[in-house]
């Protein structure tokens, strides 16, 4: 019994030991630097929510969680529609990522690139804040990555060295940039423009050189990179589509952080996605709105379109829209229609 006692005894010390040392170990499990992706760094908005993100963890975990921007998709070979596997993968820590560049890999987050489905601010913030932004962020949990808070790239609007675009009868035959997904390419095809797919590094040399004669993008871009120097005299503010950001960890370097930390790296995404959509906005949510006076200030001629004309572009993209909608989930896009038509203005 006494040498039974006394192995029951040294079995206790040893559960203690390991416990002790898996708490240990889950704590020296930590990196010195952890690899934060984003597709555009500081000072555009969505860089600014990674810096505003690392910046948040580092003060409130004194330290113990440092975070290094890689911006410019440079952990990717340059390729943004390949960040969410590399997330996957764990070649990438966490990222502040675009629903766009990710539903090549997870088809529910082409919601967001439904032409013309939120036709204002109030619509974006109906899906993410709602039941559609749970849905989305069980469906990426379930892909594999652990999503932590919104943000916004904003309303993409149209650029071009050509002309005004009114009408899809003047955007026929131009040949735009669009992004890798295939979606966007279906939507310029049907406004019969000639759609080009090219990283945003491959993309600003060809506009440059004319080999491509538009893009689409937030008008922050604009702004931040003078797009007026590569012949982007006409921009027309259609607002057909808008690209919300989501804050997100891999799986492993989660479960590698304790629960307190956890919770600290969630507060901390979602502060800074508060903070960085206000920045997104900025001058573009009021009624004389600044930016559009800027850049017609760039010697930039801006073209906002009346109802009748948008109208036009809505009913040219249906097709499209009817189209993704079994592909998305005819089920989550009712949904969505739904939130937007109760949305608050």
């Amino acid at each position: 019994m006494k040498f039974r006692r006394t192995l029951l005894g040294l079995a206790a010390v040893a559960t203690a030991l390991g416990m002790f040392s898996s708490g240990a170990m889950a704590q020296a499990a930590y990196k010195p630097e952890y690899k934060m992706s984003l597709v555009l760094g500081p000072p555009t908005p969505w860089g600014q929510a990674g810096k505003i993100w690392a910046d948040l963890v580092k003060e409130r975990t004194q330290g113990r969680i440092n975070i290094k921007l890689y911006p410019g998709v440079s952990l990717i070979q340059g390729d943004q529609t390949r960040e969410f596997s590399a997330l996957r993968q764990g070649v990438i820590d966490m990222a502040v990522g675009s629903t766009i560049n990710w539903s090549p890999q997870v088809k529910q987050l082409n919601l967001f690139s439904m032409p013309f489905l939120m036709p204002d601010y109030a619509a974006i913030d109906a899906l993410t804040q709602g039941e559609v932004g749970k849905e989305m962020f069980k469906t990426l949990d379930k892909a594999g990555v652990v999503p932590l808070a919104w943000g916004e790239n904003g309303f993409r609007e149209i650029t071009n060295s050509k002309k005004p675009i009114k009408s899809p009868a003047d955007i026929k035959g131009m040949k735009i940039r669009v992004v890798g997904s295939p979606i966007y390419s279906d939507m310029f095809t049907a406004l019969g423009a000639n759609p080009t797919q090219m990283s945003w590094a491959d993309a600003q040399p060809a506009l440059a050189s004319g080999a491509v004669d538009g893009q689409e993008n937030p008008l922050f871009l604009f702004t931040v990179l003078k797009m007026q120097t590569v012949g982007q005299k006409f921009v027309t503010t259609w607002g057909y589509v808008a690209d919300p950001l989501v804050f997100v960890v891999n799986k492993e370097i989660w479960a590698s952080w304790t629960p307190a930390d956890q919770a600290i790296v969630r507060q901390a995404a979602i502060d800074a996605g508060k903070e960085e959509i206000v920045i997104a906005r900025k001058g573009l949510v009021e009624a004389d709105k600044p930016v559009l006076k800027d850049i017609a200030g760039m010697g930039v001629t801006v073209t906002s379109l009346t109802p009748a004309e948008r109208a036009e572009f809505v009913k040219a993209t249906r097709p499209v829209y009817d189209k993704w909608k079994s592909t998305i989930g005819a089920d989550l896009v009712a949904k969505a229609e739904q939130a937007i038509a109760a949305r608050k203005k």
